[in-house]
């Protein structure tokens, strides 16, 4: 049996020889947004309201090469963030990625997830990206996490699906039973699995899988070696992530990929089989869609929480008239009358909720920013808010 130390330095071992991800560094901020590391927008999602600071304290927790940290640092400019990894390969380029982009608020350790406690430091917001699932005891991973997350804080998880990674399973398979005691020899791993889908038909599932959804990122050897030659995976369902969940004493706050939790996207042409799916408890209704769609759950993204944390739903007129508005912080195309929301949605904008938008700087509550704009009202500030064009605050 492998012991936990034996599978951390296996993946060490494959961190150091293939560094992940391998986006390229560069001279400037990273382009676009991912809204899941801006401080503001995340809390909002888990919260209803903009957050009461913005000088908080951000942990990337397993942060390889630095993608994600480079996005944190960019998109909180106030916070400080702290990213942390077991391969010294990794951090290296990290830390030259942040320095390149001008990414100044970071601070580097090489250290294990498991070992988060040694920092001495709480974290209002925790990113913790496809990490887990390589750990050997990911229960003891998200528990550690958990330890070092202040009250009111929030914790965004991306951990793999097993139904819908279904081909990418068999094919690890495959390239260990060739490897046999090599295992860990992780170039001649890729270079077997390469030969491996060279060799298949052209109508093989797992050929056709990869072809069809993997190929344009593997075409890159650190991918294809994170997909298929990774020495260490746990795979999760439904069943097996809420279990994962309530071990980190943690409240589940919500998927981060919201519509793809919908039952209408699957059950929407019957209104019979709708309203029945929708009388079964949460669980089971996330279990149904995952039933009914495996091909969507090649993974899952989700925002836990360390209560108390504060919900704001704006129904009441009262209550939104003296909100504060923020205009998004992840639009690209402002200003403008049309712009991608902060999920690349495109949106078109009229005069007024133009001008709204652009009054919407968290300086003046709604009442005030109406009363300076006849032609709007409260139905329209909702639309920009369901939109996700919108942030809301309170006055403290």
């Amino acid at each position: 049996m492998t012991s936990a130390a034996e599978i951390t330095a296996a993946v060490r071992q494959l961190y150091n020889t293939y560094p992940f991800p391998p986006e390229p560094l560069l001279d400037e901020p990273p382009p676009g947004y991912n809204w899941r590391w801006s401080w503001p927008a995340a809390y909002s999602f888990c919260t209803g309201r903009y957050p009461s600071q913005l000088e908080v304290a951000i942990l990337d927790a397993g942060c390889g090469t630095g993608v994600g940290t480079e996005y944190l640092a960019h998109l909180n400019p106030q916070a400080k963030i702290t990213a942390l990894d077991l391969s010294e390969g990794a951090l290296e380029i990290a830390r030259e990625r942040c320095r390149r982009s001008g990414a100044t608020n970071v601070e580097f350790h090489h250290l294990s997830l498991e070992d988060v406690a040694q920092l001495g430091q709480r974290f209002q917001m925790i990113n913790c990206v496809g990490v887990l699932h390589h750990l050997p005891d990911p229960q003891r991973g998200i528990q550690a996490l958990a330890d070092v997350l202040a009250p009111g804080g929030i914790l965004h998880i991306f951990v793999y699906g097993a139904y819908g990674r279904w081909e990418i399973k068999l094919m690890q398979q495959a390239i260990a039973l060739l490897l046999g005691s090599d295992r860990h020899n992780y170039r001649e791993g890729v270079a077997i699995g390469r030969q491996l889908f060279a060799a298949l038909p052209q109508n093989n599932r797992l050929k056709k899988r990869e072809q069809e959804r993997w190929s344009l990122e593997n075409q890159r050897d650190e991918c294809f070696a994170d997909m298929y030659v990774h020495p260490q995976e746990i795979d999760y369902t439904i069943a097996s992530l809420f279990d994962l969940i309530a071990a980190s004493g943690l409240e589940f706050v919500g998927f981060s990929n919201p519509q793809v939790w919908r039952l209408e996207r699957l059950l929407g042409t019957q209104p019979e089989l709708l309203h029945r799916a929708q009388h079964l408890d949460p669980i089971q209704q996330y279990q149904l869609i995952e039933c009914l769609d495996p091909e969507a759950m090649t993974h899952f993204e989700f925002f836990l929480a360390k209560p108390p944390l504060p919900r704001h739903d704006w129904s009441e007129d009262a209550a939104l008239l003296v909100a504060i508005p923020w205009r998004h912080p992840c639009l690209d195309g402002w200003p403008g009358a049309c712009v991608f929301n902060c999920h690349y949605d495109v949106i078109q904008l009229n005069q007024a909720e133009q001008q709204f938008l652009t009054a919407a700087t968290g300086q003046k509550n709604v009442a005030e920013v109406l009363a300076e704009q006849p032609g709007f009202n409260l139905a329209g500030v909702r639309s920009l808010l369901e939109r996700d064009l919108l942030l809301l605050g309170v006055k403290e």
